[in-house]
């Protein structure tokens, strides 16, 4: 009887937030579970999250860009007295979010990969459409635990994907994932409001074709973005149809693309990780400006932000984290990490790696019961293993995360990664610089393969990922004064 009395007070609960409310595009009715002014202040709360994440990309000009046309699109879309925020994030990852009350995030990773401003401007618009048509705050009802926190398209068992939404610091909020009804209509919004500022559409299919060939390429599961939506070839489709509609129902005869103004822009973005804040390579992280350096597994999926190195098991039956701990000492660290994380230590150990101080720690994670107690979990439950090292004024935390059976299996995993921090002597690593987009002007008729080669990429495989960046193929001709993307230290 008490959970009908529950089920119905909470029906009646929903019922009363805004249930009157209007989607602004649809001019229908939908129960949501926010006002406008709650979702503002969801998205006030988050956006400073976000960028602690992520950290914002240093470039003024290109922050200014999107800041810019982006203020154009929310002008003309359905909710324009709404204050919009557009930023770059300083991540490598190829994507472009949106939560809710007005922020739009697009990744420096994306930046790069657009070939002119009308496939910038028509996912932006794609990306204003989810906020326009309250994507985000409709879909927060069936929120699941996105990128942030977690490497993308890691399956996890349910136990550590919830260890996981805890290390995260409760970002599920972020990467909400729509529906295939909401992507089509974000799609169509793109198409609407790129079109109204004048610019081609048909330029946003073709970017979509990009975004799965540097997917499928590397080997990732598609951008958020695209991930729920239909097939690929249908998708291409649709778009094209509607940005034929939009330009003959705006007369728009001469619809801008903008290639080389747009090139100019990211002339010398940067292109992959950038080494300061640490890079992966033959299974070594190595952080130049924090001088450090340690082993990961084989074969691990990865993921970098300025707040965590993570990385999981494919099978994702084990996930490792490195950051920093609070506390002056090592005691102090492990105490509010086993608070914050809900741990309750089994076994600690004070011991050295490479002559630094240390400190051990298995745990298992506790859960509440319906009383509000605490209970170690049981067989099904998580288990940990954390080193705590202290490295000159700070203290690293590193962590191994497995099911409770599972642990026996990565302990050596564990443990062979965590004993091989130590400090970062090699001067190479210590010095290296970003790789740049760099922009060259072709001055003959030529193919995009063989201008390639002239400029020393003769590697088959920086062949393809070039002609992908260029949104072209290797055999396409180019003639004098076309601009182009290459890549240089």
């Amino acid at each position: 009887m008490k959970k009908y009395l529950l089920l119905a007070a909470l029906t009646s609960s929903m019922l009363m937030i805004d249930s009157c409310a209007t989607n602004p595009v649809t001019g229908k009715k939908q129960i949501v579970l926010m006002s406008e002014a709650q979702e503002i202040e969801t998205g006030k709360e988050a956006d400073p999250q976000v960028i602690a994440q992520y950290g914002l990309y240093e470039d003024t000009a290109l922050q200014n860009f999107i800041n810019e046309e982006g203020k154009k699109l929310a002008a003309v879309s359905h909710r324009p007295n709404l204050e919009y925020h557009y930023r770059i994030v300083d991540s490598e990852v190829v994507n472009a979010f949106a939560i809710p009350g007005g922020y739009v995030y697009f990744t420096r990773g994306i930046m790069a990969y657009f070939n002119n401003e009308a496939e910038f401007a028509g996912v932006l618009g794609h990306e204003t459409g989810h906020i326009t048509a309250r994507h985000s705050v409709v879909q927060q009802r069936n929120q699941i635990l996105g990128q942030i926190g977690l490497i993308a398209g890691m399956v996890l068992s349910p136990t550590l994907a919830q260890f996981g939404e805890q290390a995260s610091q409760g970002l599920g909020l972020l990467f909400l994932k729509f529906s295939r009804d909401d992507e089509r209509q974000a799609d169509e919004l793109g198409v609407e409001y790129s079109s109204k500022i004048g610019f081609d559409a048909h330029q946003m299919a073709e970017f979509f074709t990009t975004l799965e060939r540097q997917s499928a390429a590397s080997g990732e599961e598609l951008p958020d973005f695209l991930s729920t939506h239909p097939n690929p070839g249908s998708r291409h489709t649709t778009v094209d149809q509607l940005a034929t509609e939009w330009q003959q129902k705006l007369n728009l005869t001469n619809p801008v693309v903008n290639r080389n103004s747009y090139l100019k822009r990211i002339d010398g973005i940067i292109y992959g990780e950038d080494p300061k804040q640490g890079f992966l390579e033959n299974n070594v992280f190595y952080h130049p400006v924090l001088k450090f350096q340690f082993s990961t597994p084989a074969n691990w999926s990865y993921q970098n932000s300025p707040q965590a190195v993570q990385l999981a098991a494919k099978n994702g039956k084990a996930l490792m984290m490195m950051t920093l701990a609070p506390g002056k000492t090592l005691q102090e660290a492990a105490s509010a990490t086993m608070q914050k994380y809900s741990l309750q230590p089994l076994q600690t150990r004070n011991i050295t790696v490479n002559g630094l101080q240390a400190l051990s720690v298995v745990a298992d994670q506790v859960q509440q019961d319906q009383q509000g107690q605490q209970q170690q979990q049981q067989q099904a439950g998580v288990r940990t293993l954390s080193y705590f090292i202290q490295y000159g004024d700070m203290i690293y935390h590193l962590i191994g995360v497995s099911s409770v059976n599972d642990f026996n299996s990565y302990t050596n995993t564990f443990t062979n990664s965590f004993e091989s921090f130590r400090e970062l002597r090699d001067t190479e690593k210590l010095t290296r610089k970003p790789d740049r987009v760099r922009i060259k002007t072709i001055n003959q008729n030529i193919t995009l393969e063989q201008a390639l080669r002239n400029y020393k990429i003769t590697d088959k495989k920086k062949l393809d990922e070039y002609a992908i960046l260029n949104g072209m193929k290797l055999n396409d001709k180019l003639t004098p004064g076309i601009m182009i993307k290459v890549v240089e230290r």
